[in-house]
């Protein structure tokens, strides 16, 4: 099973860039599952039932989201309605949705997809830790394919995740931070892994944001709206390739494309 994992999509110029290039993937490289984090999609902040229609028409399968999810309060009807979106897993209190999902691929197995928030500089949340481990019990019963969006905000606790969970899941994929890192690899478990899938978005931007509004609170340090950058865009992600008996990654492939 190949299995495209998308990076933070941004505003309008990210969704453009998923129907510009997932079709294409797809064909190209044989993709069998599309997952996307969509919890920018609409203008930067979660994501609107016109947003998710928008990418659901480009090819995504599945939608992870993070610390914003509730940005759009409209996401919690989509939720409720559509099934294929979901949000961290470890999020305190009652919140509506659900932190993991069971769908079947285009090659007809079964796949596990798990949201995780990280607890370092992010929302209060209950430790992602535990909340994976049970998690990951209860779906292996269904299918070995696993895999977990890490949605934090530094590197060091990505990397304890992604061994954390060496051999328990497929692939381990941290999102968030917008930018691309350089250190996919398969651990010695057999799990993919990735700190940061980078962003599907304005490439000319900061993180996606109007790169002088940005530079400008730097230097002068006085509060200013931040502002959606416009223009041509990037998308970023990484496919994943799984022995579909037992869930191991044996190939893994980042993908960064720029417009010209």
């Amino acid at each position: 099973m190949k299995v495209l994992c998308v990076g933070d999509v941004v505003s309008r110029v990210g969704r453009d860039m998923l129907f510009r290039y997932v079709d294409e993937l797809k064909y190209q490289k044989g993709i069998d599952f599309v997952i996307v984090n969509g919890e920018n999609s609409n203008h930067g902040r979660g994501m609107t039932r016109s947003c998710y229609n928008e990418m659901k028409r480009a090819g995504a399968d599945v939608f992870t989201m993070g610390n914003h999810v509730w940005g759009a309060k409209e996401v919690i009807s989509v939720m409720e309605q559509e099934g294929d979106v979901i949000r961290p897993l470890n999020m305190q209190g009652n919140q509506p949705g659900c932190g993991s999902v069971i769908m079947t691929a285009r090659n007809g197995k079964k796949i596990g997809i798990i949201n995780l928030i990280g607890q370092v500089n992010m929302l209060p949340c209950n430790s992602p830790f535990d909340a994976v481990e049970k998690e990951i019990e209860k779906i292996r019963e269904i299918t070995p394919i696993i895999f977990v969006d890490f949605h934090a905000e530094v590197t060091s606790e990505k990397m304890a995740m992604g061994y954390f969970l060496d051999g328990k899941v497929s692939a381990v994929f941290g999102t968030h931070t917008h930018i691309q890192t350089a250190d996919a690899k398969i651990l010695d478990g057999g799990t993919g892994y990735i700190t940061d899938l980078g962003m599907t978005g304005p490439k000319d931007s900061v993180l996606g944001m109007n790169k002088t509004i940005i530079i400008n609170r730097f230097i002068h340090t006085m509060p200013q709206k931040f502002e959606i950058a416009t223009g041509k865009g990037q998308f970023c992600g990484c496919i994943f390739t799984v022995d579909d008996e037992n869930g191991k990654c044996i190939d893994i492939e980042r993908i960064y494309i720029e417009e010209k």
